[in-house]
Protein backbone atom coordinates (compact mmCIF):
# COMPACT_ATOMS: atom_id res chain seq x y z
CA UNK A 1 0.00 0.00 0.00
CA UNK A 2 2.72 2.87 1.00
CA UNK A 3 4.61 4.00 -1.99
CA UNK A 4 7.52 5.89 -1.65
CA UNK A 5 7.82 9.03 -0.88
CA UNK A 6 9.40 12.64 0.13
CA UNK A 7 10.13 12.19 3.52
CA UNK A 8 12.51 9.01 2.63
CA UNK A 9 14.31 11.10 0.11
CA UNK A 10 18.32 10.60 -0.21
CA UNK A 11 21.13 11.75 -2.48
CA UNK A 12 23.19 9.43 -3.29
CA UNK A 13 26.67 11.21 -4.94
CA UNK A 14 28.54 8.33 -6.63
CA UNK A 15 31.52 7.23 -9.19
CA UNK A 16 30.91 5.31 -12.26
CA UNK A 17 32.40 4.30 -15.51
CA UNK A 18 31.71 6.99 -18.46
CA UNK A 19 30.03 4.48 -20.55
CA UNK A 20 26.78 5.54 -22.83
CA UNK A 21 24.85 3.14 -20.68
CA UNK A 22 25.88 4.20 -17.44
CA UNK A 23 23.02 6.43 -17.03
CA UNK A 24 20.56 3.88 -17.84
CA UNK A 25 21.79 1.20 -15.67
CA UNK A 26 22.06 3.38 -12.76
CA UNK A 27 18.24 4.24 -13.41
CA UNK A 28 17.30 0.62 -13.55
CA UNK A 29 19.24 -0.33 -9.95
CA UNK A 30 17.16 2.57 -8.56
CA UNK A 31 13.96 0.83 -10.01
CA UNK A 32 14.40 -3.03 -9.67
CA UNK A 33 14.70 -2.23 -5.50
CA UNK A 34 10.95 -0.08 -5.61
CA UNK A 35 13.05 3.81 -5.67
CA UNK A 36 11.36 6.31 -7.11
CA UNK A 37 13.95 8.62 -9.04
CA UNK A 38 13.46 12.08 -8.56
CA UNK A 39 16.72 13.62 -9.87
CA UNK A 40 19.51 12.76 -11.93
CA UNK A 41 22.70 15.21 -11.94
CA UNK A 42 26.65 14.87 -13.47
CA UNK A 43 28.02 16.65 -11.00
CA UNK A 44 31.78 15.42 -12.71
CA UNK A 45 32.82 14.64 -15.87
CA UNK A 46 36.39 12.91 -16.36
CA UNK A 47 37.85 10.85 -19.05
CA UNK A 48 37.82 7.69 -16.79
CA UNK A 49 34.50 8.61 -14.75
CA UNK A 50 31.77 10.52 -14.01
CA UNK A 51 30.22 11.86 -10.74
CA UNK A 52 26.77 11.77 -10.14
CA UNK A 53 23.66 12.44 -7.94
CA UNK A 54 21.26 10.30 -7.81
CA UNK A 55 18.25 11.71 -5.75
CA UNK A 56 15.44 9.39 -4.68
CA UNK A 57 12.75 8.89 -2.72
CA UNK A 58 12.36 5.65 -0.43
CA UNK A 59 9.67 3.37 1.46
CA UNK A 60 11.95 3.47 4.77
CA UNK A 61 15.26 3.73 6.02
CA UNK A 62 15.82 0.37 5.00
CA UNK A 63 14.83 0.55 1.74
CA UNK A 64 17.20 3.64 1.29
CA UNK A 65 19.91 1.15 2.42
CA UNK A 66 18.48 -1.59 -0.05
CA UNK A 67 19.21 1.21 -2.96
CA UNK A 68 22.50 2.38 -1.84
CA UNK A 69 23.68 -1.43 -2.13
CA UNK A 70 21.85 -1.89 -5.57
CA UNK A 71 23.96 0.84 -6.98
CA UNK A 72 26.85 -0.41 -4.88
CA UNK A 73 26.65 -3.90 -6.51
CA UNK A 74 26.81 -2.73 -9.82
CA UNK A 75 30.35 -2.57 -11.73
CA UNK A 76 32.97 -0.31 -11.47
CA UNK A 77 30.17 1.85 -9.40
CA UNK A 78 32.05 3.51 -5.95
CA UNK A 79 29.05 5.72 -3.58
CA UNK A 80 30.94 8.54 -2.03
CA UNK A 81 28.46 9.93 0.30
CA UNK A 82 25.05 9.71 1.03
CA UNK A 83 22.59 12.62 2.44
CA UNK A 84 19.34 12.51 3.96
CA UNK A 85 17.27 14.92 2.61
CA UNK A 86 14.79 14.89 5.07
CA UNK A 87 17.48 15.57 8.04
CA UNK A 88 19.62 18.24 5.83
CA UNK A 89 16.31 20.37 6.00
CA UNK A 90 16.11 20.04 9.81
CA UNK A 91 19.57 21.10 10.12
CA UNK A 92 20.34 23.95 12.36
CA UNK A 93 16.40 24.32 13.24
CA UNK A 94 13.88 25.33 10.99
CA UNK A 95 13.05 28.82 12.38
CA UNK A 96 14.59 31.64 13.51
CA UNK A 97 13.47 35.33 14.96
CA UNK A 98 14.01 37.94 12.99
CA UNK A 99 13.96 41.81 13.85
CA UNK A 100 11.07 43.86 12.26
CA UNK A 101 12.57 47.65 12.75
CA UNK A 102 15.84 48.29 11.51
CA UNK A 103 18.55 49.11 14.01
CA UNK A 104 20.97 51.68 11.65
CA UNK A 105 21.86 54.35 14.23
CA UNK A 106 21.67 55.52 17.45
CA UNK A 107 18.54 57.35 17.14
CA UNK A 108 16.89 53.82 15.72
CA UNK A 109 18.39 52.11 18.79
CA UNK A 110 16.91 55.04 21.37
CA UNK A 111 13.58 54.79 20.43
CA UNK A 112 13.66 50.64 20.07
CA UNK A 113 15.28 50.47 23.21
CA UNK A 114 16.47 52.45 26.16
CA UNK A 115 15.19 55.36 26.62
CA UNK A 116 12.30 55.35 24.07
CA UNK A 117 11.49 52.08 25.43
CA UNK A 118 10.59 53.16 29.12
CA UNK A 119 7.39 54.52 27.98
CA UNK A 120 6.03 51.63 26.27
CA UNK A 121 6.71 49.73 29.20
CA UNK A 122 4.31 52.77 31.16
CA UNK A 123 1.95 53.19 28.94
CA UNK A 124 1.79 49.00 29.43
CA UNK A 125 1.99 49.07 33.02
CA UNK A 126 -0.94 51.64 33.37
CA UNK A 127 -2.88 49.32 30.67
CA UNK A 128 -1.93 45.94 30.70
CA UNK A 129 -4.28 45.22 27.65
CA UNK A 130 -2.29 47.87 25.26
CA UNK A 131 0.36 44.90 25.60
CA UNK A 132 -1.94 43.37 22.49
CA UNK A 133 -1.16 46.65 20.48
CA UNK A 134 2.77 47.60 21.62
CA UNK A 135 4.26 44.08 21.43
CA UNK A 136 4.90 40.70 20.12
CA UNK A 137 1.35 39.18 22.22
CA UNK A 138 -0.55 41.14 19.22
CA UNK A 139 0.91 38.22 16.73
CA UNK A 140 2.01 35.40 18.97
CA UNK A 141 1.18 31.76 20.22
CA UNK A 142 3.36 29.44 22.01
CA UNK A 143 3.15 26.05 20.70
CA UNK A 144 3.19 24.06 23.84
CA UNK A 145 3.93 20.17 24.41
CA UNK A 146 5.77 17.81 27.11
CA UNK A 147 6.60 15.11 24.34
CA UNK A 148 4.19 12.77 25.32
CA UNK A 149 2.26 11.70 22.36
CA UNK A 150 4.06 12.53 19.47
CA UNK A 151 2.66 11.94 16.21
CA UNK A 152 2.64 8.07 15.90
CA UNK A 153 5.10 7.90 17.75
CA UNK A 154 4.53 8.14 21.45
CA UNK A 155 6.09 9.52 24.28
CA UNK A 156 9.12 10.34 23.17
CA UNK A 157 10.18 13.31 25.36
CA UNK A 158 10.56 17.31 24.73
CA UNK A 159 13.61 17.46 23.16
CA UNK A 160 12.74 14.61 20.74
CA UNK A 161 9.65 16.83 20.11
CA UNK A 162 10.77 19.91 19.53
CA UNK A 163 11.09 19.25 15.47
CA UNK A 164 7.38 18.41 15.14
CA UNK A 165 6.95 22.04 17.08
CA UNK A 166 9.30 23.62 14.90
CA UNK A 167 7.43 22.42 12.31
CA UNK A 168 4.53 23.99 13.73
CA UNK A 169 5.81 27.30 13.71
CA UNK A 170 7.00 27.21 10.27
CA UNK A 171 3.41 25.78 9.37
CA UNK A 172 2.05 29.03 11.16
CA UNK A 173 3.90 31.70 9.45
CA UNK A 174 3.76 30.34 5.93
CA UNK A 175 -0.14 29.85 6.08
CA UNK A 176 -1.29 32.99 8.55
CA UNK A 177 1.56 35.07 9.15
CA UNK A 178 1.33 33.88 12.71
CA UNK A 179 4.60 33.99 14.92
CA UNK A 180 4.90 30.85 16.70
CA UNK A 181 7.62 29.48 18.76
CA UNK A 182 8.25 25.98 20.49
CA UNK A 183 7.59 25.61 24.14
CA UNK A 184 8.78 21.96 25.05
CA UNK A 185 8.45 21.42 28.72
CA UNK A 186 10.92 18.74 30.69
CA UNK A 187 8.02 17.41 32.98
CA UNK A 188 4.61 15.66 32.29
CA UNK A 189 3.12 16.62 35.56
CA UNK A 190 0.06 17.76 35.28
CA UNK A 191 0.23 20.60 37.91
CA UNK A 192 3.75 21.66 36.72
CA UNK A 193 2.70 21.66 32.98
CA UNK A 194 -0.65 24.46 33.73
CA UNK A 195 1.65 26.36 36.05
CA UNK A 196 4.46 26.40 33.28
CA UNK A 197 2.34 27.60 30.91
CA UNK A 198 0.43 30.51 33.63
CA UNK A 199 3.95 31.77 34.12
CA UNK A 200 4.96 32.71 30.30
CA UNK A 201 0.80 33.26 29.29
CA UNK A 202 1.64 37.19 29.40
CA UNK A 203 3.88 37.32 26.57
CA UNK A 204 1.82 35.58 24.51
CA UNK A 205 -1.65 36.24 22.33
CA UNK A 206 -2.37 32.15 21.87
CA UNK A 207 -1.80 29.21 23.70
CA UNK A 208 -1.33 25.71 21.37
CA UNK A 209 -1.20 22.87 23.18
CA UNK A 210 0.42 20.04 20.89
CA UNK A 211 1.14 16.29 21.35
CA UNK A 212 -0.07 15.96 25.12
CA UNK A 213 -1.30 12.61 26.05
CA UNK A 214 -4.51 11.73 27.36
CA UNK A 215 -6.73 12.38 29.70
CA UNK A 216 -4.29 14.21 31.04
CA UNK A 217 -4.77 16.84 27.81
CA UNK A 218 -8.42 17.35 28.88
CA UNK A 219 -7.86 18.40 32.27
CA UNK A 220 -4.60 20.98 31.02
CA UNK A 221 -6.72 22.50 28.75
CA UNK A 222 -10.19 22.60 30.90
CA UNK A 223 -8.03 24.59 33.28
CA UNK A 224 -5.54 26.54 31.27
CA UNK A 225 -8.73 28.03 30.34
CA UNK A 226 -10.43 28.53 33.77
CA UNK A 227 -7.04 30.44 34.16
CA UNK A 228 -5.97 32.61 31.40
CA UNK A 229 -7.25 35.52 29.79
CA UNK A 230 -5.89 33.98 25.55
CA UNK A 231 -7.44 31.56 24.03
CA UNK A 232 -6.53 27.73 24.58
CA UNK A 233 -6.76 25.29 21.91
CA UNK A 234 -5.43 22.15 21.84
CA UNK A 235 -4.62 21.03 18.27
CA UNK A 236 -4.78 17.34 18.45
CA UNK A 237 -8.50 17.60 19.58
CA UNK A 238 -9.88 20.15 17.91
CA UNK A 239 -7.96 21.02 15.15
CA UNK A 240 -8.89 17.46 13.67
CA UNK A 241 -12.05 17.63 14.96
CA UNK A 242 -12.77 20.58 12.83
CA UNK A 243 -11.04 19.30 9.80
CA UNK A 244 -13.04 15.76 9.85
CA UNK A 245 -16.60 17.81 10.54
CA UNK A 246 -15.52 20.05 7.48
CA UNK A 247 -14.75 17.18 5.26
CA UNK A 248 -17.99 14.82 6.73
CA UNK A 249 -19.93 18.07 5.94
CA UNK A 250 -18.96 17.59 1.89
CA UNK A 251 -18.44 14.06 1.75
CA UNK A 252 -22.48 14.22 2.85
CA UNK A 253 -23.13 16.10 -0.18
CA UNK A 254 -21.26 13.85 -2.23
CA UNK A 255 -23.41 10.69 -0.84
CA UNK A 256 -26.79 12.55 -0.60
CA UNK A 257 -27.56 11.96 2.91
CA UNK A 258 -28.21 14.16 6.05
CA UNK A 259 -26.81 14.20 9.17
CA UNK A 260 -29.79 13.77 10.62
CA UNK A 261 -30.25 10.45 9.27
CA UNK A 262 -26.91 9.19 9.67
CA UNK A 263 -25.39 6.96 12.24
CA UNK A 264 -21.64 7.48 12.62
CA UNK A 265 -19.31 4.88 14.41
CA UNK A 266 -15.78 6.46 15.70
CA UNK A 267 -12.96 4.86 16.53
CA UNK A 268 -10.81 5.77 19.09
CA UNK A 269 -11.89 8.01 21.92
CA UNK A 270 -8.50 9.88 23.14
CA UNK A 271 -7.81 13.29 21.92
CA UNK A 272 -8.64 13.77 18.91
CA UNK A 273 -11.86 10.83 18.86
CA UNK A 274 -12.86 12.82 21.72
CA UNK A 275 -13.22 16.15 20.44
CA UNK A 276 -14.58 14.87 17.14
CA UNK A 277 -17.54 13.34 18.72
CA UNK A 278 -17.71 16.32 20.54
CA UNK A 279 -17.82 18.19 17.56
CA UNK A 280 -20.25 16.16 15.67
CA UNK A 281 -23.14 16.27 18.39
CA UNK A 282 -23.03 19.94 17.51
CA UNK A 283 -24.40 18.69 13.90
CA UNK A 284 -27.36 16.78 15.36
CA UNK A 285 -26.38 13.49 14.22
CA UNK A 286 -28.67 10.65 13.67
CA UNK A 287 -26.55 8.73 16.34
CA UNK A 288 -22.77 8.58 17.02
CA UNK A 289 -21.18 5.20 18.29
CA UNK A 290 -17.65 5.12 19.86
CA UNK A 291 -15.26 2.50 19.95
CA UNK A 292 -12.16 1.85 21.77
CA UNK A 293 -10.19 -1.01 22.71
CA UNK A 294 -12.70 -2.47 24.99
CA UNK A 295 -14.81 -2.38 22.18
CA UNK A 296 -18.47 -0.22 22.05
CA UNK A 297 -18.52 2.41 24.57
CA UNK A 298 -22.06 2.30 26.64
CA UNK A 299 -23.17 2.43 30.06
CA UNK A 300 -23.16 -0.50 31.18
CA UNK A 301 -19.15 -1.13 30.79
CA UNK A 302 -17.38 -0.68 34.43
CA UNK A 303 -14.05 0.16 32.72
CA UNK A 304 -14.99 4.34 31.88
CA UNK A 305 -12.92 7.09 33.11
CA UNK A 306 -14.75 10.45 33.18
CA UNK A 307 -14.23 11.22 29.49
CA UNK A 308 -15.58 7.98 28.19
CA UNK A 309 -18.86 8.17 30.70
CA UNK A 310 -19.67 11.64 29.24
CA UNK A 311 -19.08 9.68 26.00
CA UNK A 312 -21.70 7.10 27.07
CA UNK A 313 -24.38 9.05 28.21
CA UNK A 314 -24.15 11.40 25.09
CA UNK A 315 -23.93 8.84 22.05
CA UNK A 316 -25.04 5.64 21.44
CA UNK A 317 -28.96 5.86 21.34
CA UNK A 318 -29.65 2.36 20.54
CA UNK A 319 -27.44 1.15 23.01
CA UNK A 320 -24.88 -0.95 21.02
CA UNK A 321 -22.78 -3.61 23.00
CA UNK A 322 -19.75 -5.62 20.91
CA UNK A 323 -16.87 -4.89 18.82
CA UNK A 324 -15.90 -2.19 15.95
CA UNK A 325 -17.16 -4.93 13.42
CA UNK A 326 -20.76 -5.18 15.11
CA UNK A 327 -20.79 -1.31 15.33
CA UNK A 328 -19.85 -1.00 11.65
CA UNK A 329 -22.90 -3.20 10.17
CA UNK A 330 -25.41 -0.90 9.06
CA UNK A 331 -23.95 2.38 10.19
CA UNK A 332 -23.23 5.69 7.20
CA UNK A 333 -20.05 6.71 8.22
CA UNK A 334 -16.56 5.16 9.75
CA UNK A 335 -14.19 7.77 11.48
CA UNK A 336 -10.64 6.07 12.58
CA UNK A 337 -8.25 7.91 15.19
CA UNK A 338 -7.42 4.71 16.37
CA UNK A 339 -5.02 2.03 15.07
CA UNK A 340 -3.39 0.36 11.82
CA UNK A 341 -5.53 -2.50 10.15
CA UNK A 342 -8.52 -2.92 12.65
CA UNK A 343 -10.61 -4.18 9.51
CA UNK A 344 -11.30 -4.97 6.03
CA UNK A 345 -13.27 -4.63 2.80
CA UNK A 346 -15.78 -7.44 3.95
CA UNK A 347 -17.12 -4.88 7.11
CA UNK A 348 -17.24 -2.14 4.87
CA UNK A 349 -19.53 -3.82 2.64
CA UNK A 350 -21.44 -4.67 6.01
CA UNK A 351 -21.90 -0.59 6.06
CA UNK A 352 -25.00 1.14 4.96
CA UNK A 353 -25.30 1.82 1.26
CA UNK A 354 -22.99 4.72 -0.16
CA UNK A 355 -21.01 5.10 2.84
CA UNK A 356 -18.08 6.85 3.98
CA UNK A 357 -15.27 6.04 6.04
CA UNK A 358 -12.62 8.29 6.99
CA UNK A 359 -9.60 6.10 8.68
CA UNK A 360 -7.10 8.60 9.91
CA UNK A 361 -4.42 6.61 11.93
CA UNK A 362 -1.02 7.56 10.98
CA UNK A 363 1.09 6.19 8.93
CA UNK A 364 -0.98 3.21 8.49
CA UNK A 365 -4.60 4.00 8.80
CA UNK A 366 -7.50 1.77 10.26
CA UNK A 367 -8.07 -0.35 6.18
CA UNK A 368 -6.13 0.16 3.44
CA UNK A 369 -7.52 3.01 1.58
CA UNK A 370 -7.95 0.49 -1.64
CA UNK A 371 -9.87 -2.09 0.13
CA UNK A 372 -12.11 0.62 0.99
CA UNK A 373 -12.93 1.74 -2.20
CA UNK A 374 -14.28 -1.63 -2.78
CA UNK A 375 -17.76 -0.48 -1.14
CA UNK A 376 -17.32 3.15 0.40
CA UNK A 377 -18.38 5.85 -1.58
CA UNK A 378 -16.20 8.61 0.09
CA UNK A 379 -12.75 7.73 1.32
CA UNK A 380 -10.61 9.72 3.43
CA UNK A 381 -7.26 9.08 5.31
CA UNK A 382 -4.53 11.21 7.09
CA UNK A 383 -2.01 10.56 4.49
CA UNK A 384 -0.58 13.32 1.32
CA UNK A 385 -0.84 10.04 -0.89
CA UNK A 386 -4.22 9.36 -1.47
CA UNK A 387 -7.02 11.83 -2.01
CA UNK A 388 -8.85 13.32 0.77
CA UNK A 389 -6.00 13.67 2.94
CA UNK A 390 -7.31 15.55 6.63
CA UNK A 391 -4.78 17.06 7.90
CA UNK A 392 -4.78 19.55 10.52
CA UNK A 393 -2.80 22.42 9.00
CA UNK A 394 -5.87 23.53 7.07
CA UNK A 395 -7.43 24.14 10.32
CA UNK A 396 -5.21 25.62 13.12
CA UNK A 397 -3.16 28.42 10.97
CA UNK A 398 -6.65 30.22 10.27
CA UNK A 399 -7.89 29.65 13.73
CA UNK A 400 -5.43 31.85 15.40
CA UNK A 401 -5.32 34.02 13.08
CA UNK A 402 -8.73 34.95 13.27
CA UNK A 403 -8.56 34.47 16.94
CA UNK A 404 -5.53 37.43 17.19
CA UNK A 405 -7.06 39.79 15.26
CA UNK A 406 -10.49 39.52 17.24
CA UNK A 407 -8.22 39.96 19.90
CA UNK A 408 -10.42 36.82 21.58
CA UNK A 409 -10.35 35.89 25.68
CA UNK A 410 -11.07 32.53 24.84
CA UNK A 411 -12.27 30.23 21.99
CA UNK A 412 -15.62 28.29 21.98
CA UNK A 413 -17.67 25.58 19.82
CA UNK A 414 -18.83 27.89 17.92
CA UNK A 415 -16.03 29.55 17.16
CA UNK A 416 -15.00 25.81 15.83
CA UNK A 417 -18.27 25.33 13.99
CA UNK A 418 -17.41 28.22 12.27
CA UNK A 419 -13.79 27.50 11.03
CA UNK A 420 -15.40 24.16 10.05
CA UNK A 421 -17.91 25.59 7.82
CA UNK A 422 -15.29 27.59 6.16
CA UNK A 423 -13.11 24.77 4.95
CA UNK A 424 -16.07 23.06 3.68
CA UNK A 425 -17.36 26.20 2.20
CA UNK A 426 -13.88 26.33 0.41
CA UNK A 427 -14.88 23.38 -1.97
CA UNK A 428 -17.70 24.36 -3.81
CA UNK A 429 -19.74 22.76 -6.20
CA UNK A 430 -18.07 22.44 -9.34
CA UNK A 431 -14.82 21.40 -7.65
CA UNK A 432 -16.65 18.93 -5.21
CA UNK A 433 -16.57 15.03 -5.73
CA UNK A 434 -15.13 11.50 -4.08
CA UNK A 435 -11.91 12.05 -4.99
CA UNK A 436 -11.93 16.11 -3.51
CA UNK A 437 -14.07 17.07 -0.19
CA UNK A 438 -11.50 18.78 1.53
CA UNK A 439 -9.40 22.11 -0.23
CA UNK A 440 -5.72 21.68 -0.79
CA UNK A 441 -3.39 22.22 2.37
CA UNK A 442 -1.74 24.80 -0.13
CA UNK A 443 -5.03 26.51 -1.22
CA UNK A 444 -4.38 30.55 -0.77
CA UNK A 445 -7.99 31.19 0.30
CA UNK A 446 -8.39 28.35 3.29
CA UNK A 447 -6.51 30.21 5.99
CA UNK A 448 -8.08 33.33 5.24
CA UNK A 449 -11.32 31.89 4.84
CA UNK A 450 -11.30 30.57 8.76
CA UNK A 451 -9.80 33.37 9.96
CA UNK A 452 -12.60 35.61 8.91
CA UNK A 453 -14.95 33.17 10.07
CA UNK A 454 -13.50 32.86 13.37
CA UNK A 455 -12.49 36.74 13.83
CA UNK A 456 -16.32 36.99 12.57
CA UNK A 457 -17.91 34.67 15.74
CA UNK A 458 -15.35 36.29 18.46
CA UNK A 459 -16.57 39.50 17.69
CA UNK A 460 -20.04 38.31 18.14
CA UNK A 461 -19.63 36.65 21.19
CA UNK A 462 -18.07 39.18 22.66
Amino acid sequence: MPVPGPGYSITIRLEAAPSASAAGELASAVGRVGGVLTAFDVVESHSDRIVVDITCNALSANHAQDIQDALVALPGVRVRKVSDRTFLMHLGGKIEVNSKVALRNRDDLSRAYTPGVARVCQAIAANPEDARRLTIKRNTVAVVTDGSAVLGLGNIGPAAALPVMEGKAALFKKFAGVDAWPVVLDTQDTEEIIRAVELIAPGYGGINLEDIAAPRCFEIEARLREKLDIPVFHDDQHGTAIVVVAALRNALRVVGKDIADCRIVVCGVGAAGSAIIRLLLKQQPGDVVAVDIGGVVHGGRDDLDPNRQWIAANTNKQGLTGDLHKALVGADVFIGVSAPNLFGADQVATMAERSIVFALANPDPEIDPLEAQKHAAVVATGRSDYPNQINNVLAFPGVFRGLLDAHAHRITDDMLVAAANAIADVVDTEKLNASFIVPSVFDPHVASAVAEAVRAAAVREA
